[in-house]
């Protein structure tokens, strides 16, 4: 029993003494930054070859090339030596937490359902348009593409010369590379979950 006790105690020692992964952590900072490695480089005043072998935990950055890292990124040297937490299994995100934009005057509503890390490749919304109003879009990037599912109400959408018009369940695919409007045509409100994939 005692022989376990040691063997246990000797793993909790040399599980404090594994050094922080500090280039993993330099590199998740610059991401959620959206910095490229050029744009950390010059803000730091470390050369790109030097910051990509730091990520890569290739080498050890000094004291001063640490402390020019952080204050490019905006932490103190604590926070990037600090043990992270890990991640949760479920995240929740309560009513207040989800972005609202309005338009039209109040004609339309979009809650924004997607995650911010992912706006720009894939995003989903809950459109909610009042009676006669539209969602009128400029042409987004080559190959981007949108997926409208009724959810209450009657909607009409136009895109790439083309209108139909969408009843309860229906869902519409359309190219999203020109300008395209999604439109109430009932006299009542009408609701659609918005699915975008950009090119």
């Amino acid at each position: 029993m005692a022989s376990s006790n040691s063997e246990s105690n000797f793993s909790t020692a040399a599980a404090a003494t594994v050094p922080p992964r500090v280039g993993e952590q330099i590199q998740r900072l610059r991401k959620e930054r959206k910095l490229t490695l050029d744009d950390l480089s010059r803000a730091a005043g470390v050369s790109k070859s030097m910051l990509s072998e730091i990520e890569r935990d290739k080498a050890n950055p000094t004291i001063a090339v640490a402390w020019r890292l952080t204050n490019a990124l905006g932490i103190s040297l604590d926070q990037l030596f600090a043990p992270q937490k890990p991640a949760e299994a479920i995240r929740v995100s309560g009513p207040h937490d989800i972005p609202t934009l309005s338009g039209d005057n109040g004609g339309y509503q979009l809650r924004v359902w997607g995650p911010i890390e992912l706006a720009g490749k894939f995003e989903w919304y809950e459109l909610t348009l009042q009676a006669g109003a539209a969602l009128t879009s400029n042409a987004h990037e080559p190959g981007a593409r949108e997926h409208l599912t009724v959810l209450n109400g009657t909607i009409e959408v136009g895109a790439s010369g083309s209108n139909r018009r969408l009843k309860v369940g229906e869902t519409a695919r359309y190219a999203a590379d020109d300008a395209h409007a999604i439109r109430n045509v009932a006299r009542s409100e009408a609701k659609a979950l918005l699915v975008v994939i950009h090119g």
